[in-house]
């Protein structure tokens, strides 16, 4: 006779309610563990799809994703001609809130050469590359837009030709693709309002420093901010070139930081990602801890309900493995029908998740064995107690 099997059809409503409290408690662990590998995953996505050998920036700054990097527009020339580059194209790239398709929205842009350079939009599931110099865009679906769908960015609207499809920035935010000079002028132009009120000041100080009304005229235009620079400038190497030395090349003659893309991707794990993982991490081990606690008291419960019975066992001469085997049964069969119902919850969860969820074969599986030893362990306190009972107390005793 199964005594596990049977204790459990007595009390199955009871064991169904646990296995659904527990499985709801496992569920928030396995979406944990997605959510840890997609915020990974969400970091260097750009990274990864730009495609560069090579990650020209500003000098002394580690950008263009964890710090702020601004560099001449026609910077790109002058690493064109550096040997050993087969290409180089200029990038912009910087965050924004837009009101989009009715609502706020928070998102990236990017700004790249579309006449043949790097950094363009991958993952295009429907409609094309930019192909006009001006008011073209490409967007990610996650943006709620679609083709032909048009979007005002200042004084200009934009046209939605292409549609990607998990284009994301580091911190999960979709994409917007632009021309270069479209992105520059996203990016540093004014309201007509606000452009007035900075040329009246900028007039205003030049005439307080003393000049007439025609030289302050003149002067004014330089005091007006330009959007001519780039964030990065991206580089491919002719074959058989050697990345290090044209890194050096770069940075001992033009004066900037150059970092590979294996380099960008560890400045974006150890820098911005880092806490963000931390704390991921931290709470994927409280929940588990808490899920074998739950489990261990849980278990403890059902054996004390039952002590008299375990008494009657030892008062009729069963040995200790039959109530060893009657415990670590129930105890087992809690953690696994508990990790297979929340296994189904995380299916349920996944696809209307706000944020990219990357469920790894490899975490699920050290979950599931954690568990399991886990609700072996959690039962042992139960067996122990089990077996420190006195068959007496089966007489009242």
């Amino acid at each position: 006779m199964d005594l596990a099997l049977k204790d459990i059809r007595r009390h199955l409503g009871k064991f169904i309610a646990t296995i659904a409290g527990v499985a709801m408690l496992l569920a928030i662990v396995l979406v944990m563990n997605g959510i840890y590998q997609g915020n990974v995953a969400d970091g260097v996505w750009l990274i990864d799809n730009t495609r560069a050998d090579l990650w020209v920036v500003e000098r002394a700054r580690g950008g263009p994703f964890n710090e702020s990097s601004r560099i001449p527009s026609d910077a790109w020339k002058s690493v064109a001609a550096t040997p050993g580059v087969a290409r180089a194209s200029p990038l912009v790239i910087y965050g924004g809130q837009r009101d989009i398709g009715g609502r706020s929205q928070q998102l990236t842009f990017i700004g790249y050469d579309v006449f043949g350079g790097l950094g363009g939009p991958g993952r295009i599931v429907q409609g094309r590359s930019i192909e006009a110099p001006h008011y073209e865009m490409v967007a990610d679906g996650k943006l709620g837009l679609a083709l032909g769908d048009v979007v005002s960015f200042g004084t200009h609207a934009y046209t939605v030709v292409g549609l990607t499809q998990g284009a994301v920035d580091s911190g999960g935010s979709p994409l917007i693709y632009l021309s270069l000079p479209d992105s520059q002028e996203v990016q540093f132009q004014q309201d007509n309002r606000a452009l007035v009120a900075a040329r009246a000041a900028n007039l205003n100080r030049l005439e307080r420093a003393g000049y007439g009304a025609e030289q302050a005229a003149r002067l004014l235009p330089l005091l007006s901010s330009t959007g001519d620079s780039v964030n990065a400038v991206l580089v491919r190497l002719a074959p058989g070139a050697d990345g290090a030395a044209v890194a050096r090349h770069v940075r001992d003659w033009l004066y900037f930081n150059v970092f590979t893309t294996d380099e960008e991707r560890s400045l974006m794990l150890e820098g911005k990602l880092s806490k963000m993982s931390a704390v991921l991490g931290l709470f994927r081990t409280l929940l588990v801890i808490v899920a074998i606690v739950i489990i261990a008291l849980i278990v403890y419960v059902l054996t004390i309900e039952k002590i008299r019975s375990i008494a009657t066992l030892k008062l009729i001469g069963a040995p200790n493995w039959v109530i060893v085997r009657l415990i670590l049964e129930q105890s087992l069969a809690l953690t696994l029908a508990s990790f297979a119902l929340a296994y189904g919850l995380r299916a349920l969860i996944a696809p209307n998740f706000p944020r990219t969820l990357a469920f790894v074969a490899q975490d699920t599986a050290i979950t599931f064995a954690v568990m399991l030893v886990g609700g072996v362990v959690a039962s042992l306190m139960a067996i122990w107690h089990a077996l420190r009972t006195p068959p007496q107390l089966a007489l009242g005793g």
